[in-house]
């Protein structure tokens, strides 16, 4: 759910309101539980959102994605991460139960990204199609290195990493589940895995 940088080239297709969108998925990870945290119950969460305030007390999270709900009693950054509580889970036990369940928000709480700029469950599964080499395949993942992100893109016989960039980038269909891109002579087969 973190928000990519806008990328100036792209232009969102705004056909319809996100929450109508039967392409996207009903639910967005906001978080993935990476294990319990001492015997009081805590957790140590991963954030996939930039809104912290998810995570704030009185918030509700669900548990996978039509899991139950459950009450943020309290957070805290650790590191990287956060320190999470919720209402209902009072010890180590507990807390090992959620042990790498993925924290999720109905699609329809979440705002729609600001113009030419991607959240990452909008990019992911949309077809990528170049100029010249045609299709590419699905993006399955979203990595962030120095240089900014790419999307990891399979294809029928191969794996490759395009950048995100607004250079390649010519239009991004987030109802259509499409990009469209043009990326410079050699690029796919530089970066192609099998």
């Amino acid at each position: 759910l973190r928000k990519m940088p806008a990328v100036l080239a792209a232009r969102r297709v705004a056909e319809e309101a996100m929450s109508l969108s039967p392409a996207l998925p009903d639910s967005v990870v906001v978080g993935r539980v990476v294990r319990p945290h001492g015997l009081a119950g805590e957790l140590v969460v991963v954030l996939e959102t930039d809104v912290e305030e998810r995570f704030a007390p009185g918030s509700t999270l669900h548990v996978g994605t039509r899991g139950r709900q459950v009450e943020v009693l309290g957070a805290r950054p650790f590191g990287d991460r956060m320190l999470v509580r919720f209402a209902g889970v009072e010890d180590r036990t507990a807390a090992e139960a959620l042990r790498g369940v993925e924290l999720t928000v109905p699609r329809h709480d979440v705002p729609e990204a600001p113009a030419g700029s991607f959240y990452h469950f909008e990019l992911l599964d949309c077809s990528c199609h170049d100029a010249r080499e045609g299709d590419l395949g699905r993006v399955i993942a979203i990595h962030q290195d120095g240089g900014g992100y790419l999307l990891e893109v399979q294809g029928e016989a191969r794996r490759l990493l395009v950048p995100f960039v607004e250079t390649f980038v010519v239009r991004v269909d987030v109802f259509g589940r499409r990009i469209e891109l043009d990326l410079p002579p050699g690029l796919v087969d530089l970066c192609a895995s099998t």
